[in-house]
Formats: C-alpha cells, structure tokens, sequence
C-alpha cells in the first residue's frame, strides 16, 4: 500500500495534497469534536480512572488526556481495510490498532470521520489528539512544506511510524488496457483521490510524460477513494492508484473479485505514520511506546495476519521515519 500522504507526496491514505490548500474541516469532522474531554459523567471519570490506573503506559500521556480518558482520532473512515465503516463502527487495520493501544496507555481510541484533505488543519486547531488514516509519513508533511511549490505553509507534523506501503496500479479486472506501470498512463484518464501521495506519483508521471514528448495524463481526482474506484469500474478511467494494501483488497472484494486487479509493482514504498503536533511530543512518544508494547507482546503481529498485511509490518516504530 502506498501510504497515503495529503499530497501522500506532499501532505498524503498515502495520501499527499498540498498543506496550503487544505480547508477548515467540514461537519464530520466537528461531529463530536467539541469538548469531549469536559463532559464525561461522574461514572464515567470513575471507570477512566480505573482503566488507566491498571493500563501499563497510562502514566506516559498527558495529564488531559489521561483525565479524559479519550484520545480523539481524525480519519478519512472509507479506505477499506485501513479504515471504513460496518454497520456504523469504524473497523479496519487501524481501529484494531487504536484499540491495541488504547489498551497499553488506558483510554479509548475515538475515530471520527473527515475528509482527508482536511485532517491536518483538524489536528492543529486541536479538534483532533491524532490522526491515524494511512497518512504517510513524508518529510513535506514533517516540515508543513507543500510539495507542488516547495513553500512552508505550516509547523508540519511529527509520525510514529507503524507500517510500511507503497502505491499499486488498479486496473479494470483483465487489464484490457493493458496497463502495466506508470509510463502506459501517458494521455490516459486516471482516477484517485485528492490530496493523497497517489495523486502526487500521478502529476510527477504526467510531468515526465510530456517531458518525454507523449501526452499528459489527463486526471480526475476526486474527494473519496470509492469515488475514483466507481469510474474505474465504469471504464471511464483506465486506472486508479491506491495503496497496495487498498489496491489489493479491492481487487480481492469489488464484485467478488470480479471487478479489479493489481498490475505492476509497488511504487515509492515508505511509511505510514500516526500525525502528532509538534507541539504535543509527550503524547508522541506515549504513542511510540504502546506501539512498541504492542508489537512486543504480538498483538501488532495479530491485527497485520487479521487483515493479511503483514508484508507491511514494521519491528520498530520509528519517530519521523519517512523520507
């Protein structure tokens, strides 16, 4: 799977878009977003209190958060198997991981719903503690610089790197483009979704397109990913680029596996990291070390053989890893 980066070049589920595009969160992100952390119930600060002061690592987080006993976790929840909804919870490679480590630090992992373009502009006005939607982690989104002008447009982020994917070629099932890496993309239409590293691999490859005298891919981008698989499907775009982890699963579920495969290899692999403010390193490194624990004491291992992505397990959760 190719992280996502918000350009998942520049900001990018690997998901990249530009920092400096990025709007204020819409309704779903403020759904639930308010003050949380201020209402809990007598009952419920008493059952809190208990969970943390048995939970190893609760000692680790901020004081807040540790009160709260929620951490508020920002995601693009419609990126199946990272995340997407079943029967209205959030289910997927990352809520099972925000529930392993809700576990180690003693509060719980609150997933709430955003379009992926606006995740960061959430985390640093403080609606969200986290963000956990196969955001890859990029030097870019580190330093708030967005990759099409090369400008800084923000504090930038830090990552706790917790999984390794690179971007697939998702072609209609039988490849009848015959479609088998990004140079036979040139003057093609290709969709995906916006603010995402794929959509950053596809304008550099567009770039290199005209420079080597074709045509330029011609892309439609759109603000979900089941957005841009639906025009695949309907042959009205030779391709999409996703994820591996994303790519392969659609491949293996769309109409029984009827509707979708993967062509080529992964491309500009690297990591996928959990968005911490800069601001906030404390909770940043209680993070790191429940991601540790978890990996440690095999629940990481379970939840990467759960979603059969274990060619994306990492050993060591490193600290802005990416590149």
């Amino acid at each position: 799977m190719t992280a996502r980066t918000t350009r998942r070049t520049t900001a990018a589920r690997s998901r990249l878009a530009a920092v400096g595009s990025i709007a204020v969160a819409g309704a779903l992100i403020l759904t639930g977003c308010g003050d949380h952390t201020d209402k809990g119930s007598d009952s419920g600060n008493s059952d809190t209190a208990s969970s943390s002061s048995s939970a190893p690592l609760a000692d680790k987080l901020p004081a807040d958060i540790r009160k709260a006993g929620v951490i508020k976790v920002g995601s693009d929840i419609a990126y199946p198997p990272v995340e997407y909804m079943e029967n209205g919870k959030a289910v997927g490679i990352d809520p099972d991981l925000g529930e392993a480590l809700g576990k180690q630090l003693g509060v719980k992992f609150d997933f709430q719903n955003g379009k992926f373009d606006q995740l960061i502009v959430g985390l640093q006005s403080g609606r969200f503690n986290l963000i956990m939607s196969a955001m890859s982690d990029t030097k870019n989104r580190e330093n708030g610089v967005d990759s099409d002008s090369g400008k800084k447009v923000g504090a930038g982020l830090d990552f706790v790197d917790y999984f390794t994917a690179g971007t697939s070629i998702l072609v209609q099932k039988g490849n009848p483009k015959g479609i088998q890496s990004l140079d036979d993309l040139c003057g093609k239409v290709v969709a995906l979704q916006k603010g995402t590293t794929s959509e950053g691999i596809a304008r550099d490859q567009s770039t290199k397109c005209t420079k080597d005298g074709k045509a330029a891919i011609k892309l439609q981008t759109f603000d979900t990913d089941p957005e841009a698989l639906l025009r695949l499907k309907q042959g009205a775009s030779v391709a999409d680029l996703n994820d591996f982890p994303v790519a392969a699963y659609n491949a293996k579920t769309s109409g029984g596996g009827k509707d979708f495969e993967v062509v080529g290899d992964q491309i500009e692999a690297g990591p996928y990291g959990i968005g911490v403010s800069k601001e906030n390193t404390q909770l940043r490194d209680a993070v790191a070390a429940a991601m540790t624990a978890i990996i440690k004491n095999g629940e990481y291992q379970k939840i990467m053989e759960k979603w059969n992505v274990t060619d994306g397990a990492v050993t060591d959760p490193k600290i802005n890893g990416g590149s």
